[in-house]
């Protein structure tokens, strides 16, 4: 069976469309964070908000730097990866990048690690702590080809500094 977003909930991928989507979802984080310190509990809400809210995702969560690898954090979706060394994959691409990664065919991105074998496409976000260094990633998949775009990347970008300075 094929999916398109027109098949989801939100019935549409416009940018306008995904500019409301966003804007409500950082009212709703930032109410979820409002006065919370906790990373565990912050980023496990963060994680479900997002995977229930936008449409096309089959998993949606946090890995954080312990020394060279990346290790599972909250999440949302199928059981997932536990550790991924620094480099290897989108997420540890990210990490030595410093920068958020679109992949709209994770069949075509080397090295990609397949811990869903319904993955098509991903996006990758780099998580800071206080002093700019990154402490993680927040990871989207999607069952669907080129799922992702610019749109989608500086979004999960805002949300994710909405986060970060619960961090500080």
């Amino acid at each position: 069976m094929t999916f398109t977003l027109s098949d989801t909930a939100y019935g549409t991928d416009t940018p306008a469309a995904k500019l409301a989507m966003f804007d409500d979802l950082r009212s709703q984080l930032t109410g979820l964070v409002h006065g919370e310190r906790d990373l565990i509990a912050n980023t496990a809400n963060f994680s479900s908000l997002v995977f229930n809210s936008m449409p096309g995702l089959n998993w949606a969560g946090f890995y954080f730097l312990k020394g060279d690898e990346l290790v599972l954090g909250p999440f949302q979706g199928k059981p997932a990866c536990i550790r991924i060394k620094k480099g290897r994959g989108v997420c540890g691409t990210t990490v030595v990048e410093g920068k958020s990664i679109v992949v709209p065919d994770v069949h075509a991105f080397p090295g990609h690690i397949a811990c869903d074998v319904n993955s098509r496409s991903e996006l990758v976000v780099p998580v800071r702590g206080a002093g700019g260094e990154i402490v993680g990633v927040f990871d989207l998949d999607s069952p669907l080809p080129n799922r992702f775009d610019q749109t989608d990347a500086d979004g999960i970008e805002m949300l994710v500094k909405i986060l970060e300075a619960t961090l500080a």
